[in-house]
């Protein structure tokens, strides 16, 4: 599992030599509650371009801290699509990162429903030139998926990544 975040690392000073620029990652998560950031920051060394973390499990929290509109939380769910986008271009802004992963979720046992059942997460990402999302509905119980969704949102920070370098290559 730690192969993941320390490819991340390798990616964000490869760009770095590349570049001359060190890219800033934070994160903002409801569903994984921090697993995310707590991967991340296991990395020797990450608080060079790791910045921070929210974690903002209710809807409060991510409509006042975050920036996310009440009527995308109405009209969407708190478990969405426009959620999670919106909460990675909050966490982007509020922790002035250059780019920002999103997580918003149902883990578990409970919560589901027939259109979101349990183990369906958003993921979004936050960047300068980008913005996007990822859905996944993982079959595990609420620890499997919270650990599903943290591997699935370091993976896309990963590809992203590889898009960067790709892009100065």
């Amino acid at each position: 599992m730690a192969e993941l975040e320390a490819e991340i690392a390798r990616l964000i000073r490869e760009y770095q030599a590349q570049t001359g620029k060190l890219l800033t990652i934070g994160t903002v998560e409801s569903a994984t509650g921090g697993r995310i950031a707590d991967r991340i920051t296991n990395v020797p060394g990450s608080s060079d371009y790791f910045k921070g973390s929210v974690v903002a499990y209710s809807n409060e929290v991510k409509i006042v801290l975050l920036g996310v509109k009440k009527a995308t939380i109405e009209n969407y769910g708190a478990v969405s699509e426009q959620t999670a986008l919106e909460m990675a271009r909050g966490g982007k802004k509020l922790l002035n990162v250059d780019i920002c992963v999103s997580d918003t979720g149902i883990a578990g046992p409970s919560g589901g429903t027939p259109e979101k059942p349990v183990g369906l997460f958003y993921l979004g990402l936050a960047a300068r030139d980008e913005i996007l999302s990822q859905k996944h509905i993982f079959p595990e119980n609420r620890e499997g998926n919270k650990q599903g969704a943290a591997e699935v949102a370091l993976n896309m920070l990963k590809q992203y990544l590889l898009q960067c370098l790709k892009a100065k290559g």
